[in-house]
């Protein structure tokens, strides 16, 4: 498969290493200083194009390599929840395929079900409120993650008792400590670290007078996320329209 990248970080540098290794060719890497790219016959060429770069880029990348008909797999995060309606018109009207998820890590979708499951369980006990913590190294630039945000929503849909998630605290890569846990009743507070290199760290804790239930799932390095970002473009290249994890990982 003819695979373009889209941000030439570490992120990016993982993708290609492992979808040459899967035996893809890499047609074309776009990155900040060579834009004018997505138009190439290069770019153009590709079946699908990863995305990897900042929520600031995010948009506009996607819409670029989209209207030079390539599909997107993109893995930015911090830009769908203001594009992601006009995201789903263009694959439905427009005939456009979009692959967005806020992680890509086969264990985070496993503990993404895991969630689910356990918030439908905790659904029947009011006795318990919970939260969350997610934890990042000191060069991420969104908080809370995408992927503690599409965490907190698994646990909306079926944890009745709670209607929205909010801030939490948070932080910084410094120590210091700002915002604070304390929300109302149907709020669930979602707080977040900045630390080190951490590659991602997600802990969702259930609390009662009695005890307490934690589920955490601990990134250990970037290769899960770029592997399964791999697999989307794999899946993407055969598939049409707006897609996710859902699609691909059907728990």
């Amino acid at each position: 498969m003819k695979i373009a990248l889209i941000g030439y970080g570490k992120m990016g540098k993982e993708i290609e290493k492992i979808a040459k290794a899967r035996g893809h060719e890499i047609v074309s890497i776009i990155d900040i200083d060579n834009r004018e790219d997505f138009s190439s016959e290069a770019f153009r060429s590709a079946e699908v194009a990863i995305e990897f770069t900042a929520p600031s880029a995010a948009y506009g990348n996607c819409r670029e390599a989209l209207s030079n008909g390539v599909k997107v797999v993109s893995g930015s995060t911090g830009w769908m929840g203001e594009h992601a309606d006009e995201m789903r018109r263009l694959c439905r009207e427009e005939g456009k395929t979009l692959f967005w998820s806020s992680n890509f890590s086969l264990g985070v979708a496993v503990f993404s079900a895991v969630n689910k499951y356990l918030a439908r369980i905790m659904n029947n006990f009011p006795n318990y409120d919970v939260e969350m913590v997610e934890t990042h190294h000191i060069h991420k630039l969104d908080a809370p993650s995408g992927t503690a945000i599409t965490l907190a929503e698994g646990i909306l849909e079926n944890l009745d008792r709670k209607d929205k998630w909010v801030m939490g605290t948070l932080t910084a890569p410094d120590g210091s400590v700002s915002g604070t846990t304390q929300c109302a009743p149907d709020e669930l507070a979602v707080s977040a670290i900045r630390r080190d290199e951490v590659p991602g760290i997600h802990t969702v804790t259930y609390t009662s007078e009695a005890d307490s239930i934690v589920i955490t799932h601990d990134a250990k390095n970037r290769s899960g996320f770029a592997l399964g970002a791999v697999l989307a473009a794999e899946f993407t290249a055969r598939h049409e329209g707006f897609l996710g994890m859902n699609d691909l990982f059907q728990f």
